[in-house]
């Protein structure tokens, strides 16, 4: 495993500009997340946007993968590739964008509500973005890393959900995928020591039912719940400061 690279003061102003550059697509996608709208058309305009703002989207010809952001609605826990799969009335939806702005990564993703959800969506949703904060309350110096995941867990679990264990978040900034992992289900006071620099994302997978996730064999991609049951998300990328923390990607406080 690399080591955690702390960054500079002139990294971070670039890896900041990145990630505002993110939440900002994200804030731009919001009008085309309406029912009828075919999530390969969604994509279209991530990348659009992303291009037109002086960025590329990271995903694109990522291992392979050909698009500009990740869908995934309903019970796709997160991957899901953008296709001809109609947004329908009802339906909760993930679209997470990476960015690159002169060299410097910014990693976000939201859920979107397609008209009227249930109440029955809406309460893990919400949950979900709560455990997002939850997680990080955790984020300042001296503090060990999976505390994170533990309080994540902990609150997810009495709300009934579970946590999903086979995707984490991770350090970004430089590259798309830098040390260290971030888990969010994890053992409490172990881990490395929070450090100021330090730069990832917190980005919980909450779902209804089991925690387990199954990979699509055809796409290679898309993770669904192996039971069928809604999933959510949430991610910002977090900055460790010397008295806290930023979440450079929060740049409308919309959740």
């Amino acid at each position: 495993m690399s080591s955690i690279v702390i960054k500079t003061p002139e990294q971070i102003e670039g890896i900041r500009k990145s990630a505002h550059l993110a939440a900002e697509t994200l804030k731009y996608l919001e009008q085309f997340v309406v029912p009828g709208m075919k999530t390969i058309d969604i994509d279209k305009k991530c990348e659009e946007f992303v291009r037109d703002h002086g960025a590329i989207p990271a995903t694109k010809g990522y291992r392979g993968y050909k698009h500009s952001c990740c869908i995934s609605p309903n019970d796709v826990i997160c991957h899901g590739v953008p296709n001809d799969t109609i947004i329908e009335h009802g339906d909760i939806v993930n679209i997470d964008v990476t960015t690159i702005l002169n060299g410097f990564y910014g990693d976000t993703c939201k859920m979107y509500y397609a008209g009227e959800v249930s109440d029955y969506a809406k309460r893990l949703v919400e949950t979900t973005k709560e455990c997002l904060h939850v997680g990080m309350k955790q984020c300042f110096p001296g503090n060990r890393l999976n505390n994170i995941g533990y309080h994540i867990a902990q609150f997810a679990q009495k709300q009934g959900y579970s946590v999903v264990y086979e995707f984490c978040g991770h350090g970004v900034g430089l590259k798309f995928h830098e040390a260290p992992d971030v888990a969010h289900i994890a053992d409490a006071n172990t881990g490395p020591i929070l450090k100021p620099g330090m730069i990832f994302t917190i980005e919980p997978m909450i779902n209804a039912g089991k925690a387990r996730a199954k990979v699509d064999r055809k796409d290679g991609w898309t993770a669904r719940t192996i039971d069928g049951k809604l999933s959510a998300q949430f991610e910002h990328t977090i900055l460790i400061t010397e008295d806290g923390h930023e979440a450079l990607t929060d740049v409308y406080h919309d959740f």
